[in-house]
């Protein structure tokens, strides 16, 4: 079966990359009836290689070096009048572990799998396997991101699911443009927006237990403000039902609702980025007291148009339950992003994603507080308890 789908993606990119024409890059145009129609292919695959104690303690290797993928990622987009569809598949990720009585109800490898309506820009209804909006960093596109991977407060969103959600973007301002995919801020806009969704159990969060029937739903609310690229601001609440799923022998403490708040800005500032994110996260699989908090702060300077040094660090503390000591884990993030294609010489947001399209990340993680030599290691959801690296070449188109 993995071998048939792989086939069909390869056939699928033949096919639309041949009726393509060079000035439309990678979308086709029809008209149907009177309505104007689009449909664009794209992709981007993250090809790595990790090492270090950090790598090699997390049980996933014994050898110095580890090569692999991160993403390998393959996706449509449809336009037809206000209709909006998107799939978007991930080949590095499993595509028969399907679990009917898990949230998303689909494979891992299906990634977003939607269908929205723009009646206004203050109002647009997605439906199917969506980001729910909870987090800044997770709802930014993967090939976007400051560093190599998202952190440890990553294990903290709801990750996404299935179900329904409202959304709107720039309301208090006219001339934004809104096209019915928007998941987080991707393009720099002037006013007020909102999320609001209801899905399923949220089993595909690593704060959430989904491998037995869980039942219930979760719940995202997302509100925020936008002052062109130099400041975004938001804020989310999030809640997953009977975290620790569902099963007759587990007891009422082992399986109560997680929840989360997030708090996140980010400016860009012409060649300075910077970047700010908070998690509160209380029951984490369903456990009563199992908490943790994540703060994350992210500084990115250009050196040159062609090379950008980045820092974050991320600081985190775990409370695994009542009566239990407390766990701290400091990961901090020393990297160089260099870009490989430069058709903008500027240093716009939308440049900057630009540049993104082909570029090396180089990373050191730094691993501090209670990493794997201390009395009481790191219990937290992930983190690395160890000094790592990772080299990372990112293409996209």
């Amino acid at each position: 079966m993995k071998k048939s789908m792989i086939k069909l993606a390869v056939g699928t990119a033949a096919v639309l990359l041949m009726a393509t024409s060079a000035e439309a890059g990678y979308t086709m145009k029809k008209k149907v009836g009177d309505v104007d129609t689009k449909l664009t292919f794209f992709g981007f695959a993250q090809l790595e290689a990790r090492g270090g104690d950090g790598i090699i303690n997390s049980a996933t290797t014994d050898a110095p070096v580890e090569f692999g993928a991160q993403r390998v990622r393959l996706g449509w987009k449809y336009v037809a009048g206000k209709v909006r569809g998107k799939v978007f598949l991930d080949f590095n990720q499993a595509h028969d572990d399907l679990n009917k009585y898990t949230g998303a109800a689909m494979p891992s490898m299906v990634k977003d799998a939607f269908i929205s309506y723009v009646f206004d820009p203050a109002f647009v209804a997605k439906a199917g396997l969506i980001k729910m909006p909870n987090g800044m960093g997770f709802t930014m596109p993967g090939w976007n991101l400051d560093i190599a991977e998202r952190g440890m407060d990553k294990q903290l969103v709801l990750e996404r699911n299935t179900g329904l959600m409202f959304s709107g973007r720039g309301i208090g301002w006219k001339g934004n443009k809104v096209n019915g995919f928007e998941m987080g801020h991707e393009r720099p806009w002037k006013g007020f927006g909102y999320d609001v969704m209801v899905a399923n159990q949220a089993a595909r969060s690593k704060a959430v237990t989904g491998e037995t029937r869980a039942g219930g739903l979760s719940y995202a609310v997302r509100g925020m403000f936008d002052y062109t690229e130099k400041f975004h601001m938001e804020a989310s609440y999030a809640v997953s039902q009977n975290a620790g799923g569902y099963d007759a022998n587990v007891s009422v403490t082992g399986n109560l609702d997680y929840s989360n708040y997030n708090v996140g800005i980010d400016s860009n500032l012409g060649k300075l980025s910077l970047k700010a994110e908070y998690f509160n996260a209380h029951n984490i699989k369903g456990t009563k007291d199992r908490d943790e908090q994540v703060f994350t702060a992210t500084a990115g300077y250009f050196i040159t148009p062609a090379v950008e040094g980045v820092v974050k660090h991320i600081q985190a503390d775990a409370n695994w339950a009542a009566g239990t000591p407390s766990t701290t884990l400091g990961n901090t993030y020393i990297g160089l992003n260099i870009f490989m294609s430069m058709p903008y010489s500027d240093f716009s947001r939308k440049a900057k994603r630009t540049r993104n399209q082909h570029k090396v990340v180089l990373n050191y993680i730094v691993a501090s507080g209670d990493t794997s030599t201390a009395t009481t290691p790191w219990n937290g959801l992930s983190g690395y308890k160890d000094d790592a690296f990772i080299a990372q070449y990112q293409f996209k188109f």
